[in-house]
């Protein structure tokens, strides 16, 4: 993109952030989602998502050397160049996952095949004008309850709306990204665009230990997007041992990308056409950068800097918050395991990571069957809604 496109306007840094943050955190989830649904659409989307970062970091980095008078304040607002520069390279390496769907040569198309059944679908549609979708809001439509299908974002003449709440009302000729069962996938796609969903096809697979890749590239999606949250999380808390969490991460994610590499090499060798495999390095490649960013972000918290305020509030104000809680005694949450709160469903929150009392390591990513006990410390994501109800079950 031509930075001569983009001219200076007098905008919140913070709210600038804010976008940058959402964005990033979309841009991640829709390229993998590409990627394993063998899907163009998305990786479209990703692209565009990508060229709407090129504005965001170019506008905040504009607020930010305005804002900088001082040797003081050009001091103190380094650290955020840092963290618009990381969620830049993570905007970039989703990019470049994107036009590896894109490319001839690219992704493998056994992988849709090979898909975990539990996976959730992804797909994009545009609402048609005499849909049922057409001016009527999010609540109204009522989806996730009676199909399981959410809306993550939507994408309104170039600007995007991430993580909707229930008073959005959508307009004709939205582009709205549908997450959810593929069973019930294809009904909601069909009302809102008034056309055919076309079932993916599958490629009789002629690859060694294919679900040992698709497994592989579902935990590079699982950790770059948990590496970003806890770098978001490490800077909101100004905590070094969330930070540290990130650092560990970036380390496991390397050592996954190297066996990744591995596999793809030998399964060059039992391919009759080898360059189609290409896009699968790419792949590895942009992995490690996205959980390199992930560090950079986080970087400041392990150099013991505070972070700029400005951050802290961006952190806040998007669109996906992330919380701290502290379990108390004797309150709902109290001596159950994840899998018996029902959190995701109850409050849509996420648990990035548990701290136990007295503990000063951090449980990351627990599961269902993960206890809860009177004075953890949990890091959790999503809306601020959720955040209000899983306060007051933890209260």
């Amino acid at each position: 993109m031509d930075s001569g496109d983009v001219e200076y306007e007098p905008v919140s840094v913070k709210l600038v952030l804010a976008e940058m943050k959402d964005t990033s955190e979309l841009i991640i989830d829709l390229a993998y989602s590409a990627v394993l649904h063998g899907s163009e659409e998305l990786a479209e989307e990703v692209l565009e998502l990508e060229a709407h970062m090129d504005i965001l970091q170019l506008r905040a980095r504009m607020g930010l050397l305005l804002a900088a008078r001082t040797p003081e304040d050009a001091e103190a607002l380094a650290p955020v160049l840092g963290i618009v520069g990381a969620a830049e390279k993570i905007s970039n390496a989703a990019g470049e996952i994107a036009h590896a769907v894109l490319s001839e040569s690219g992704i493998p198309d056994e992988i849709r095949g090979a898909l975990p059944e539990a996976l959730e679908t992804i797909a994009r549609a545009e609402v048609h004008k005499k849909s049922p979708f057409s001016n009527s809001s999010l609540g109204e439509l009522n989806l996730e309850t009676d199909t399981g299908i959410r809306i993550i974002g939507i994408r309104r003449k170039g600007n995007w709306i991430f993580n909707p709440g229930p008073s959005e009302k959508l307009r004709a000729a939205d582009v709205i990204l549908l997450r959810g069962p593929e069973e019930h996938l294809s009904k909601v796609y069909e009302d809102a665009t008034k056309t055919a969903y076309k079932l993916p096809t599958y490629t009789e697979p002629d690859l060694i230990d294919l679900e040992r890749a698709v497994d592989s590239i579902v935990l590079m999606k699982n950790m770059s997007e948990l590496a970003v949250d806890l770098a978001y999380g490490a800077v909101l808390f100004n905590s070094e041992d969330v930070a540290e969490e990130v650092f560990e991460l970036e380390a496991e994610v390397d050592a996954l990308q190297s066996r990744f590499e591995i596999w793809t090499l030998r399964a060059a060798a039992s391919v009759e056409d080898p360059t189609r495999l290409r896009g699968l390095v790419h792949l590895a490649r942009a992995t490690e950068e996205i959980s390199d960013a992930a560090l950079e972000i986080a970087d400041g918290v392990l150099r013991g800097l505070a972070a700029h305020p400005v951050v802290a509030e961006a952190v806040r104000v998007s669109d996906e918050v992330i919380v701290r809680i502290t379990l108390e005694p004797g309150c709902d949450l109290d001596e159950k395991t994840l899998g018996e709160c029902k959190l995701a469903s109850e409050t849509g929150m996420r648990i990035l990571a548990i701290r136990r009392v007295n503990k000063s390591e951090w449980l990351v990513s627990p599961d269902s069957e993960t206890k809860l006990e009177k004075g953890d410390v949990l890091i959790a994501k999503g809306t601020r809604l959720g955040a209000e109800r899983i306060t007051a079950l933890a209260s």
